[in-house]
């Protein structure tokens, strides 16, 4: 069976670098609109019988999602023999569980939707909780962003270098890479009155003329990081940067990591940037998504391109 690449309106840009990695073209599909915003994508080319990949993160604005859940529609309709949505950033992974009374969870929901429409395998980078995993009643290749972050480190080197996580939440994500390098764990503890807005930051351990580097997944407001960059260098910090996978940078988080203490922020591009700054560095993700890719459809292991 071929392989046939296609991506969403949002993701055009990163997926043209994956389909180059992978050495072959986007196919050709259009996103038509009715006069009242109504979507319908055409897909311009046979995909009966195929593998097919439809790339799209699903950030703001919600249409994002509802646009994948076309285009996997319309491929299932066209006999496609096999349909893998390769979503970059899971949206609303943050919402996992009841974390008080009558909410949703949104998480569960957007699976049992992708499914619904006819995704037989989805493949994502960095979901907020490994758990999204079990929501999902079909396969999940769920890569992991050391894979870009960890090589970038080694190149840059690590002479004093402490790791840290902005909250207790992210412990375990900032101990896989003090493990690697062989270096020290230190952790913030946040304290929130409300969502996105952070009220407090401890620090426990020692960062006494210490370079730290800040290990997340998501950076959403940028008031925890920081936040947390603040407290590290008031405790004795000489530097502080961040490593996290999914820029989100929604409201004032530009304008807060400009006027911050954070001397970088290094993220991916699974979510495009709005603004360009000085203070934040893009890694790519098409490499390690195209190998994904490529292994995905050869039926080799996923998990070989992290060891």
């Amino acid at each position: 069976m071929e392989v046939k690449i296609f991506s969403g309106t949002n993701t055009q840009y990163l997926a043209t670098q994956i389909a180059d990695f992978y050495g072959s073209a986007l196919g050709d599909i259009t996103l038509s609109r009715f006069s009242d915003g109504e979507m319908q994508p055409v897909i311009n080319e046979s995909v009966r019988g195929e593998y097919v990949f439809f790339i799209q993160s699903t950030c703001a604005p919600t249409e994002n999602i509802f646009e994948l859940l076309l285009m996997i529609d319309a491929a299932k309709r066209a006999s496609a023999d096999y349909i893998i949505a390769v979503i970059p950033y899971f949206g609303y992974a943050r919402q996992d569980r009841k974390d008080k009374p009558r909410v949703p969870i949104s998480a569960k929901l957007i699976a049992n939707i992708l499914q619904a429409a006819g995704a037989n395998r989805i493949m994502t980078m960095d979901l907020h909780a490994d758990q999204i995993q079990g929501f999902f009643d079909i396969p999940v290749d769920h890569l992991k962003s050391e894979a870009i972050f960890m090589p970038y480190l080694e190149e840059t080197g690590l002479e004093n270098v402490v790791f840290a996580c902005p909250d207790v939440g992210g412990v375990k994500r900032a101990r896989a890479y003090a493990k690697h390098f062989q270096k020290e764990l230190v952790i913030c503890d946040k304290y929130r009155k409300k969502a996105n807005e952070v009220e407090g930051m401890t620090v426990i351990g020692d960062v006494q003329g210490k370079e730290i580097i800040l290990i997340d997944d998501i950076v959403d407001t940028a008031g925890t990081l920081c936040k947390a960059a603040e407290a590290l260098i008031d405790k004795g910090a000489v530097k502080v940067k961040a490593l996290c996978t999914h820029p989100v940078l929604s409201g004032k988080a530009y304008e807060t990591l400009e006027n911050s203490k954070l001397s970088e922020l290094i993220v991916t591009d699974t979510i495009p940037l709005r603004i360009q700054s000085p203070k934040i560095k893009v890694l790519s993700s098409a490499k390690l998504f195209a190998r994904a890719i490529r292994n995905t459809h050869e039926h080799r292991s996923i998990s070989a391109l992290f060891m």
